[in-house]
């Protein structure tokens, strides 16, 4: 039986079941304006977001924005300012005053001309890999919600999944771009480090893991929204509008071993195997390889992660105004803050490890085009399972074994994709990454359209 949505907005409106570049096409036809573009996806979110619980606050009007993407509806995560908006980061502990500036990344985002319908939810900072915070509750799975959307970007996730919006903003500090692409069966592509502005905040940590991006329900979209926006940084080539799969035979190491020998469960390493061994009748050179990294990677990220809650919790108030309250921090947060004044004698030998890490990878990875491994350890897990109200030690455990992939990909600074290549016996999809090296987006697109047309998702 093929597995269907529990939740879907999807009808005979105006959206349809468009992607952008479909709706695109059909304003340029005049078959659709962008005003029915507007009403129908507000509609869709009101229909299906007392169940989903993915957005956070609406802007009323839309904001428009003028562009190549101009009539196209979408929501922006809750960790981005929108003028009249709060941005509350899935905290309690922050205040809720509207944002009087758009962050540089809305500002590309409205110029691109996407319409901002409001905000998504996520997990307080973004700070674990499933969207369940305290200030609004659990963003719940259209697959089947008792399970997770996955983070941070899981309200994003649950409202492109669902058919609310065809596209909508993510960003990816440890995965948080691909895992809910995962969780929901989506395409969610983390671009190299420096492709799209951020703040000057997330420009000055001591180690860039912070890139922006979309989620989406087809690569077309993907690779027209980076075709649009690229052009941040002149140290890295322009990605272009990849149209079509690529035409080379890449060189690709498969890997399903997780770090410090974590599981794996079955499903996931099926899919990841049946999609190698699809690649390689497409032609590309497979080859399966040992986990390649060290270990010492793993705690040198946890402590830098546990780092970055120490600074929330004591630096709050400069970072989100007099009104912030870290006594309304949640105790996952309070947990890793805790910890890193545990391991903050040995951060500095961390961080000098982790800047010089993307050299290390461009290293290990040098004999190939693309790295291919699972985006997740298990698929979407039940809602509370990843609940910030779990003992600190117990969420950090299940956290661990489950995401221990897409960090990598973070520290090194490369882009990495994730593409809904499996499903489960339970009807929960399972996503595949494919990883590559600094600037090769391109490449990537190329690959994964490849891989679309060849099997198909939804």
């Amino acid at each position: 039986m093929t597995p269907i949505l529990a939740v879907s907005a999807f009808g005979d409106d105006a959206l349809g079941d468009h992607d952008s570049v479909g709706l695109l096409e059909e304003m340029r036809i005049g078959s659709l304006h962008a005003d029915e573009l507007t009403a129908a996806a507000i509609a869709r979110a009101r229909q299906v977001d007392e169940t989903l619980n993915a957005v956070v606050s609406w802007a009323a009007p839309a904001v428009r924005g003028d562009g190549p993407f101009a009539g196209v509806p979408s929501f922006v995560k809750d960790n981005e300012n929108v003028v009249g908006l709060p941005t509350r980061h899935g905290s309690r502990a922050t205040p809720h005053s509207a944002a009087t500036v758009n962050s540089p990344f809305v500002d590309s985002f409205l110029a691109a001309g996407f319409t901002v319908l409001g905000k998504s939810s996520m997990p307080e900072f973004g700070l674990t890999a499933s969207t369940e915070p305290l200030l609004n509750g659990p963003a719940r799975n259209p697959w089947n919600t008792e399970y997770s959307t996955g983070g941070s970007s899981g309200g994003a996730a649950a409202l492109v999944a669902s058919g609310v919006v065809p596209l909508a903003h993510g960003n990816d500090g440890g995965g948080s771009i691909r895992i809910p692409a995962s969780c929901c069966g989506l395409v969610g592509l983390k671009p190299s480090r420096g492709r799209l502005p951020l703040d000057p905040g997330l420009n000055a940590l001591p180690v860039g893991i912070v890139a922006q991006g979309v989620l989406t329900r087809s690569v077309r979209d993907t690779a027209l929204f980076y075709a649009t926006v690229d052009g941040t940084s002149p140290d890295l080539p322009p990605i272009g509008h990849v149209t079509a799969p690529c035409t080379s035979r890449l060189r690709i190491a498969v890997l399903t071993e997780a770090m410090s020998g974590m599981p794996v469960a079955t499903d996931v390493v099926e899919t990841v195997t049946r999609t190698a061994m699809l690649c390689e009748s497409l032609g590309h050179r497979v080859e399966q390889i040992a986990f390649p990294f060290p270990e010492q990677f793993g705690r040198d990220f946890l402590r830098y992660w546990a780092g970055l809650a120490f600074i929330t919790e004591l630096g709050g108030r400069r970072m989100y105004g007099p009104q912030f309250d870290r006594s309304a921090l949640e105790p996952l947060t309070l947990g890793l803050s805790r910890y890193f004044r545990t391991v903050a004698v040995r951060t500095p030998a961390s961080l000098k490890r982790l800047r010089a890490f993307g050299e290390e990878y461009a290293r290990l990875l040098a004999p190939y085009d693309v790295l291919l491994t699972p985006v997740l350890a298990h698929v979407a897990p039940p809602i509370g399972y990843l609940a910030p109200d779990i003992s600190f030690e117990t969420h950090l455990v299940r956290l661990l074994r489950y995401s221990s992939f897409t960090a990598i990909q973070n520290v090194a600074g490369v882009p990495a994709i994730s593409l809904p290549l499996g499903m489960s016996a339970d009807g929960l999809p399972i996503g595949v990454q494919a990883a590559a090296g600094y600037g090769q987006e391109a490449m990537l697109l190329g690959l994964a359209y490849e891989l679309e047309a060849a099997a198909p998702w939804r």
